[in-house]
C-alpha cells in the first residue's frame, strides 16, 4: 500500500517516464516500502530527496556502428544510465541483449543503487548495455562491436567515475575486448575501470562464481531462521547462464539436489540431480542450448519445450534468468507444491503478484537487490585489489563474499523487524538500502 505522502511522487515518476514498465515497477516497489520510514524520519521527504533518488544523474544514449563478417555496416544503440553516485562511483553491469532499451537500463540502474548500498561498500548505482545480440556472432564481430561501443562510452568512465561490469550477454570475452579498447583510447592501464576481467590482466578470483554463490549464501541464511538448510532440499533454478550455473554448484556443495534448470528454449528435469560438468560444457564451452543436456545425458532426463520450469515441484526456487519470469500463476504452482523458500538470483524475476503470494503464504522470499548482490560486491573487491595492485586467493575472496552476504541478510532482517514487519525481506532490503543512500545525499547537499 502506498503512503499518501509518497503517492504524488509516484504519480510524477509515472508521468515523466511513461511506457518504461520495468522501471516504474521497480520504483513503485521501493516507494511502497518507504511509508514507515517517512513516518519515523520525516526529514527524508525534505529537499525533494526521494524525487532526486528516482531521477538518474545522467542518461547517455548513443549509436554503435560496426562491420560484420560480410563487410556490411550494422548499427545498434548503446546506453549508460549513471543513476546515483552519493556513495561512490557508479557501478553496474553492461547487458547486450535485443530486449535492452532505456526503460530496462533505468530499472536495472535504480535497483543497483540499493543493491550496492546493501553491500556496505563505497559504490553508487548505474547500468548500461546495448540491443546488440552476441548470440550467433563470430569472435571478430563481437570484438568489432565492443570496440565501437567503447569508442563512445570510454569518455564517461573512470575508476573514480563509473566502473561497468558484465551482465547478460557480456562475459569475460566481451569485457576483454572492452578493456582493450579503453586502454587503447586512453593510453592508461586503468585496471579498476572495468570488473569481471580475466585473471591474467587484473581480474578477481571468485568473480565468475560470485552472484550464484552469493545467492545461495543468502538463501542458506534465510533457511537457518527456520532451523533448516539446503541439505536434501529439492531445488529448481531457472536459467543456465553464469548465475544459474554457480547457483547450482553451491547448492550441490551444501547438499541440495537441483533437479531442473532452463533457458529461453525450454527446461530439463533430471531427478538424479543436474550433472554440473555436462551443463558447464554445453553452456560455457559449446555455447549450446539446454535441450542438448537431455540428448547427451539420456537416462530418463526430460526436456520440456513448453510450459514453465516452475511447474516442477521443489522445496527451494531460485529464479536466475531475467525480469518478470516468475508470474502469479507460477507462484501459485510453487506454493501448492510446497515451496519453502524463493531467492531471486536475477534482477526482479518475480512479478508483484508473485511476490505478494509468496509473502502471504509464509514462503521465505529474498528479493534480488539483496540476494544477488554478491556479484557487485565481488566486483568492488576486484576494484580494491586493482587499487592496491594485489591479488587475493579464491578462498580469501569467497570468505569475504560469504561474510558480506550474511551481513546483507542480517541487515535486511533487522531492518524489517525494526520497522514492524519481521520476516519481510523486501521491506528490509528497500529500507536499509534507502537509508544509507539518503544519509549520504543529505550530507552532500542538493546536487
Amino acid at each position: 500500500m502506498m503512503d499518501e505522502k509518497l503517492q504524488p511522487i509516484l504519480d510524477e515518476v509515472l508521468k515523466r517516464n511513461a511506457g518504461e514498465t520495468e522501471f516504474l515497477q521497480a520504483v513503485q516497489e521501493v516507494l511502497e516500502s518507504l511509508g514507515r520510514v517517512i513516518a519515523k524520519h520525516p526529514e527524508y521527504a525534505d529537499n525533494a530527496l526521494i524525487e532526486r533518488i528516482c531521477e538518474p544523474e545522467r542518461q547517455i544514449i548513443f549509436r554503435v556502428p560496426w562491420v560484420d563478417d560480410e563487410n556490411r555496416v550494422r548499427m545498434n544503440r548503446g546506453f549508460r544510465v549513471q543513476f546515483n553516485s552519493a556513495l561512490g562511483p557508479y557501478k553496474g553491469g553492461l547487458r547486450f541483449h535485443p530486449s535492452v532499451n532505456i526503460g530496462i537500463v533505468k530499472f536495472l540502474g535504480f535497483e543497483q543503487i540499493f543493491k550496492n548500498a546493501l553491500t556496505g561498500l563505497p559504490i553508487g548505482g548505474g547500468k548500461g548495455g546495448s540491443d546488440f545480440n552476441p548470440r550467433g556472432c563470430s569472435d571478430a564481430e563481437v570484438m568489432r562491436f565492443c570496440q565501437s561501443f567503447m569508442t563512445e562510452l570510454y569518455r564517461h568512465l573512470g575508476e573514480y567515475t563509473d566502473v561497468p561490469a558484465g551482465d547478460i550477454g557480456v562475459g569475460s570475452r566481451e569485457v576483454g575486448y572492452l578493456f582493450g579498447q579503453y586502454k587503447r583510447l586512453t593510453n592508461r592501464y586503468e585496471a579498476g575501470v572495468l570488473t569481471g576481467k580475466g585473471l591474467v590482466y587484473g581480474g578477481s578470483r571468485a568473480r565468475t562464481e560470485a552472484t550464484g554463490y552469493g545467492a545461495v549464501y543468502f538463501v542458506q541464511r534465510m533457511l537457518a531462521t527456520r532451523g533448516s538448510d539446503f541439505d536434501g532440499q529439492r531445488t529448481v533454478v531457472s536459467g543456465s547462464g553464469n548465475v544459474a550455473i554457480y547457483t547450482i554448484e553451491k547448492v550441490q556443495e551444501f547438499g541440495g539436489k537441483v533437479i531442473a534448470c532452463s533457458d529461453s528454449s525450454g527446461y530439463v528435469i533430471d531427478e538424479k540431480g543436474i550433472d554440473l560438468e555436462l551443463l558447464k560444457d554445453i553452456k560455457e564451452v559449446r555455447r549450446g542450448r539446454i535441450f542438448e543436456y537431455a540428448e547427451l545425458k539420456g537416462n530418463g532426463v526430460r526436456y520440456v519445450q513448453s510450459g514453465s520450469v516452475w511447474d516442477v515441484p521443489c522445496d527451494v526456487a531460485m529464479p536466475s534468468a531475467t525480469q518478470n519470469e516468475l508470474t502469479g500463476k507460477d507462484a501459485k504452482a510453487l506454493v501448492s507444491n510446497g515451496v519453502v523458500a524463493v531467492g531471486e538470483g536475477a534482477n526482479m524475476p518475480c512479478t508483484p503478484e508473485a511476490v505478494r503470494l509468496f509473502q502471504s503464504s509464509g514462503v521465505l522470499f529474498g528479493p534480488g537487490k539483496a540476494v544477488n548482490a554478491g556479484g557487485v560486491a565481488t566486483s568492488a573487491l576486484e576494484m580494491q585489489q586493482n587499487a592496491s595492485r594485489d591479488s587475493w586467493t579464491f578462498e580469501q575472496t569467497e570468505a569475504r563474499l560469504a561474510a558480506i552476504m550474511h551481513d546483507i541478510h542480517d541487515r535486511c532482517a533487522a531492518t524489517a523487524e525494526e520497522y514492524g514487519t519481521p520476516g519481510d525481506y523486501v521491506l528490509g532490503a528497500n529500507v536499509a538500502g534507502f537509508i544509507r543512500v539518503a544519509e549520504a545525499m543529505k550530507a552532500l547537499g542538493v546536487i
